[in-house]
């Protein structure tokens, strides 16, 4: 006889069914957007990889930045600990300009690949790899994968993570990678893991010298956010140390005698952190002058306005933004407040933490907002540093008579010989003891020169300064094709 079936067992049992069938299906479809996020830090790293090799063979990067982290570098593999050249020909230390000794921590890849490539491989792909941090943080914060996803991906688009991943105009800078690490350390911080946290951070404070307030700065938040008062104080000590240390001891003491760094760039607002202070109170109109200017507000538009304002619901994260957001307005430096170059490195990572947890804490609709900042990033995405070099795949292919005689050029001079250079070849030739940029030559034994090179001043001048050298004594040229010129001190020594 057939048993009867009781309708409510049924009924849960089809139930069960399909909420086992629906929690595997959000388990694919978790691990579908996973796998994009993934990919597409993958694919975004390759290309920047790809441009900056692009750039590098159309002889695009100077002697400033990349030439200064390669000499650095290059001279710490061979026993001179961060010596450099100034752009005026001093011999000094890298830390009496910057305190950033995690230059010597490539010294290992600069014996295993001696090129600058190498450096601007791991930009690339430093950067992108920031973009699994911000992910598991809005993951984690925000409980949607879309939601993270859509946060990654307007992290990898927005103009200034894609100008640290490369830099047409000033090539690798090593507070660049203090992007990633930030966003490492903000994570494990999160996660109150804090011996890998305390690895990235010292690493993170390592690639420039106000990095470490920003590190401290995570601390008020632990400290708040968290309730771990005690590692909070800690942090916060250390970090804001660190940057005192390097500003009031460091740098001034490997700096050349009679010279200060910063001068130039902050005289209108005191020229010295000091200065600073006292300006601050004696005249704070100065300081208010220097900041309110169209340049710089435009500057704060394109770096905060993608992100919605959501980094103000969540100010003690935003906070760590701040030293660098500071120290770039009251420059006069204009590429200081611009997206182009490596002064964001510093604010980016607070920015996208500080937008995440603001999401939280706003009660909206994560997916949907989310969405906005995503949108809000690609439509500033076309600002980007693949725009600005898109000549560099046709310098290449086609076989370009000025690059082929740039590589003629320098494979004239020999290795490890004292040589001044124009800027843009002179990035070529800073692996070595003594590298000067044109028109300073010093005890120079081999002069490279393109003529069309007007990186470095003003044109006139360089045009003149190239014509007083043509009818100088002592030097004969050994090389001119299509502007390019490569002269030999005569005697013995040459």
């Amino acid at each position: 006889m057939e048993a009867v079936r009781d309708p409510g067992a049924t009924l849960q049992a089809d139930l069960r069914a399909l909420g086992a069938k629906s929690v595997e299906r959000t388990a694919l479809s978790a691990a579908r957007v996973r796998r994009f996020v993934y990919a597409a830090a993958g694919a975004y790293g390759l290309l920047f990889v790809v441009a900056s090799l692009f750039h590098y063979a159309a002889y695009g990067y100077g002697r400033l930045d990349t030439g200064n982290m390669v000499q650095a570098i290059w001279s710490t593999a061979h026993g001179h600990f961060l010596q450099t050249t100034s752009v005026t020909g001093t011999e000094m230390s890298r830390l009496g300009a910057h305190a950033d000794p995690f230059l010597v921590l490539l010294t290992p890849l600069w014996w295993v690949w001696p090129s600058p490539v190498a450096l601007f491989v791991l930009e690339a792909l430093a950067v992108a790899a920031g973009a699994l941090p911000v992910y598991w943080l809005a993951r984690k914060h925000l409980r949607s994968e879309r939601t993270a996803a859509h946060i990654a991906v307007a992290y990898l688009l927005f103009p200034a993570t894609q100008f640290n991943a490369f830099m047409p105009a000033a090539g690798f800078h090593s507070v660049s990678l203090a992007l990633p690490l930030l966003l490492y350390a903000i994570w494990f911080l999160d996660e109150d893991r804090l011996v890998p946290f305390a690895v990235c951070a010292v690493l993170a404070t390592s690639t420039k010298e106000e990095i470490g307030a920003a590190v401290g700065c995570l601390g008020i938040w632990y400290a708040v956010r968290k309730g771990k008062r005690m590692a909070g104080v800690v942090i916060f000590g250390l970090g804001v140390g660190a940057t005192l240390l390097n500003f009031l001891v460091i740098i001034p003491h490997f700096a050349p005698p009679g010279t200060q760094p910063f001068a130039d760039r902050y005289a209108e607002v005191g020229g010295s952190p000091g200065g600073i202070l006292h300006k601050a109170v004696t005249d704070p109109g100065a300081l208010l002058q220097a900041v309110a200017t169209g340049h710089k507000g435009i500057y704060l538009v394109l770096l905060l306005v993608p992100f919605l304002g959501l980094w103000l619901l969540e100010p003690l994260m935003f906070l760590g933004a701040v030293p660098d957001i500071v120290i770039n307005l009251l420059s006069s430096k204009p590429e200081q407040t611009t997206l182009q170059f490596q002064y964001t490195a510093g604010i980016v990572p607070f920015l996208l933490a500080a937008t995440i947890l603001g999401l939280r804490r706003s009660k909206r609709d994560p997916d949907r907002f989310s969405l906005y900042v995503l949108v809000g990033a690609a439509c500033l995405a076309l600002y980007s540093p693949i725009y600005f070099s898109a000549g560099d795949v046709r310098t290449v292919l086609r076989q370009d008579p000025v690059r082929a005689a740039k590589s003629q050029a320098l494979e004239l001079i020999p290795a490890n010989r004292p040589v001044a250079a124009s800027n843009e070849l002179a990035g070529r030739l800073s692996a070595r003891r003594f590298i000067y940029i044109f028109p300073y030559v010093r005890g120079a034994r081999w002069l490279v020169l393109d003529k069309r090179d007007l990186t470095m001043g003003e044109p006139d001048a360089y045009r003149r300064a190239i014509a007083r050298f043509e009818r100088r004594p002592g030097w004969k040229l050994v090389f001119a094709e299509h502007g390019i010129h490569v002269l030999r001190r005569t005697g013995s020594t040459a």
